[in-house]
């Protein structure tokens, strides 16, 4: 029974979790209507890392940095790189629209992995590439490029960017196995949200409305979406196999249509629709044979 409701709380943490990060698309869309790309960039990324190291007091976790070459190169990646890139991309085009292009990032570490990692592409993971290509096709359109498509490379450049920020991260993992995954996380955020920092104060942007609309938006993402998203995903992780936790996150960008279309008006085309489907069976079909190898592997894996 215990282990029942352990299992049901982890699910309902992925869930919470889900709806933070999609919805967040549609708050960090608003968000820029108050503020300057890099602005805001820089106060999510900064304020996001304060309260990840108030997190690491309050939970009495190490907070001295370990690999820090490492951390830094993760922070330039995945905080500099990618929510950079994610932001610039919601200036020039839709949230919904990013938030599908974005998260191809499982996509990115199949292809990237199998240079970087010596990992091959096998069996039903062709499949997961096919359709993933397909649904890309679907969405840039080729033969009718519209405005959106610097946001759409945009995107796609942010997934990709989040794919080998995850690479690096696996091998700083195999390499160092004891490393606490909420300090790197804190840290690379802290060395990653710098160079934002400071672009924001070269980048010419109008002044800041500070309206409750803004500061709530920067409360959400400092706060919701990385302080507490984390001990959510951490939880998870602790009571779920990763590759069910894997799973449910992808509800995240379906979530993201979903408020962009019902709350900004962003009715997608019907080409547009059957390539996030694609890349939705796409992603469902590589988080399936991530589960299966972690199984394979350990047969006994989430059992509580």
């Amino acid at each position: 029974m215990k282990a029942g409701s352990t299992t049901v709380r982890a699910f309902a943490a992925l869930l919470l979790l889900a709806v933070l990060w999609g919805y967040n698309w549609v708050v960090m869309k608003h968000a820029l209507d108050y503020a300057g790309a890099f602005q805001f960039g820089a106060m999510r990324t900064f304020y996001g890392a304060v309260c990840l190291f108030a997190l690491l007091v309050l939970m009495r976790k190490p907070l001295k940095p370990r690999e820090v070459p490492t951390l830094i190169w993760l922070g330039i990646l995945q905080t500099c790189g990618f929510t950079g890139l994610i932001i610039w991309a919601l200036v020039e085009g839709g949230a919904g629209k990013t938030a599908v292009l974005t998260y191809t990032m499982p996509f990115w570490v199949m292809v990237l992995a199998w240079p970087l990692l010596g990992e091959k592409i096998r069996g039903m993971q062709w499949l997961a590439v096919l359709f993933s290509v397909m649904g890309l096709l679907f969405i840039l359109d080729p033969l009718h490029l519209g405005s959106d498509l610097f946001s759409m490379f945009l995107a796609i450049l942010g997934g990709v960017f989040w794919a080998i920020s995850v690479i690096v991260a696996k091998k700083l993992h195999q390499r160092v196995p004891d490393l606490d995954l909420m300090s790197l996380t804190a840290w690379q955020m802290l060395f990653g949200s710098l160079p934002l920092v400071v672009v924001a104060f070269i980048v010419p942007a109008p002044p800041i409305d500070w309206s409750i609309n803004f500061i709530g938006a920067v409360l959400f993402n400092a706060v919701l979406c990385n302080a507490l998203a984390w001990l959510l995903w951490l939880y998870a992780l602790q009571h779920l196999p990763a590759g069910i936790a894997s799973m449910t996150s992808l509800l995240a960008p379906v979530i993201g249509v979903l408020a962009a279309w019902l709350q900004l008006g962003e009715d997608p085309s019907r080409g547009e629709i059957i390539g996030m489907l694609l890349i939705g069976v796409a992603l469902l079909i590589i988080s399936l044979h991530s589960m299966r190898r972690k199984e394979e592997v350990d047969p006994a894996m989430g059992q509580d």
